[in-house]
């Protein structure tokens, strides 16, 4: 019996982690031949979800948990969760079944029949979400695209259907700044998308807000591209020729004309332009270089505070 992991990233998610469960089982008795291994990774939580957790895992013998010391962010929790499954096949769901657990049938059967190692899920709306949400995430995507080392699908999901191969190819990365939409498209592998409605939360609330989303995208932007460090040295390099034909200039006039140079707002506005230009560009490399210094610290990506005991794969 070949075995699916399914990784279940948690952060305040008390009131949907029993009805997540319940609603993929109903796709686990339909696929028979293959067993769940379900991997919650409790991320800080700080309602009851780890109690839920915890009730869930005392009665399904299928159910295993981590619990983090603090919140580390899904991007730890998702990493955690793969470096724990052993399954021949993983996957990467939301609890609040925003992820459609009935795409495994035929995620399945896809990834059997055709030469695919990884099958992902694919959204073509947004409905519920609000439109300056939506229009920030479609322009994230066409900017990342452009500027980015490798293409991101707009729409695509975390919630995905991968083959051991590919799940030992990802754990390879072991970066400390992670962003999981970049590294499942770097590592390769065939890939193809399966399209859906967007579904809305089926309780709870969204730990997402726009100021994280947004943060999160510059994340991706700085940990897949060179080229906002590019446009930082073209903006010097261009500032500083325009600088020395300015001068060339204001020498030529003042020798010709005998006019020497006046106006002192435009001159502060020039000041205050080029400093402006400056701080933006220290700003670009200012972020670049915390990565790196969070990098060479060489710090746990995350601390699991407790598990559970079950001997993994006890079918």
């Amino acid at each position: 019996m070949q075995i699916l992991s399914i990784i279940i990233p948690c952060y305040n998610e008390e009131e949907t982690v029993e009805l997540f469960y319940r609603e993929t089982e109903k796709i686990h008795n339909q696929l028979g031949k293959y067993y769940f291994e379900y991997i919650f990774v409790n991320d800080g939580s700080t309602d009851n979800t780890l109690k839920k957790i915890k009730n869930l895992a005392n009665i399904e013998k299928n159910v295993h948990y981590l619990s983090f010391s603090r919140n580390f962010g899904k991007e730890a929790a998702i990493y955690a969760g793969l470096k724990r499954a052993t399954g021949d096949y993983v996957t990467v769901m939301d609890a609040d079944l925003q992820d459609p657990p009935e795409l495994l049938i035929e995620m399945l059967r896809i990834i059997h029949s055709d030469d695919f190692d990884c099958v992902g899920a694919r959204r073509i709306s947004r409905q519920g979400e609000s439109i300056v949400r939506s229009w920030f995430a479609k322009k994230f995507y066409q900017l990342i695209n452009k500027i980015g080392e490798v293409e991101m699908v707009d729409g695509a999901r975390d919630f995905r259907l991968m083959t051991r191969p590919m799940v030992n190819s990802i754990l390879e990365l072991s970066e400390y700044n992670r962003f999981s939409k970049g590294i499942f498209a770097w590592v390769g592998y065939n890939t193809k998308y399966l399209t859906y409605e967007n579904k809305e939360r089926i309780a709870g609330k969204t730990s997402w807000s726009f100021w994280g989303l947004f943060k999160y995208s510059i994340e991706g932007i700085i940990n897949f591209s060179e080229t906002p460090l590019n446009i930082a040295s073209f903006i010097g390099a261009f500032s500083c020729f325009a600088s020395i034909i300015a001068m060339i200039f204001i020498v030529l006039k003042t020798l010709i004309f005998k006019d020497p140079t006046s106006g002192w707002p435009s001159l502060v506005c020039i000041i205050l332009f080029i400093g402006g230009i400056q701080l933006l560009c220290l700003g670009i490399l200012g972020k670049y270089i915390s990565r790196i210094f969070l990098e060479t610290k060489k710090r746990p990506i995350y601390i699991i505070k407790e598990q559970d005991d079950h001997e993994w794969n006890n079918k």
